[in-house]
């Protein structure tokens, strides 16, 4: 068996400031915008923006009223810690970091490499709207498999 991922869902407290760093950081990944879809279901107080891609989609979600003055810890059990986009190359890695330098992202950590994962692990890290942390990273995955 081979394991997909699907899809991934996160939840954001305001989905249009969001939805407009979303909508410009997944193309950079290779999603379409043409394909981006919206549900709305007031009696379960959900809201979603949904971004597809052939991979999997990912999708933002509304907090609920309830759940408003809760602070996001990364470190907090439950809690999403980072997601990682792998890419092709150490100039991908550079390509992108100077494109999501220049939108409102915190930038974490810029790109370098990490030989304490592995030799040829080169990544930078960043922070969206809401303060999840994502990670662009390059290097060699078939060298585990071999």
């Amino acid at each position: 068996m081979t394991p997909v991922i699907d899809h991934i869902h996160i939840t954001v407290s305001d989905i249009d400031r969001a939805e407009k760093f979303y909508d410009w950081f997944l193309p950079l990944l290779g999603f379409d915008l043409s394909l981006k879809e919206y549900d709305d279901v007031p009696e379960y107080e959900y809201r979603i923006v949904e971004y597809h891609n052939r991979n999997f989609s990912f999708g933002i979600v509304n907090q609920r009223k309830e759940y408003a003055n809760e602070t996001v810890s990364r470190r907090r059990a439950g809690a999403l810690h980072h997601l990682a986009f792998h890419v092709e190359s150490k100039n991908k890695v550079d390509e992108l970091f100077e494109k999501i330098a220049a939108i409102p992202a915190l930038i974490v950590h810029a790109p370098q490499y990490y030989p304490e994962y592995c030799k040829d692990y080169y990544a930078f890290f960043f922070k969206d709207t809401e303060g999840i942390e994502f990670e662009i990273v390059s290097f060699a995955r078939h060298d585990y498999f071999t």
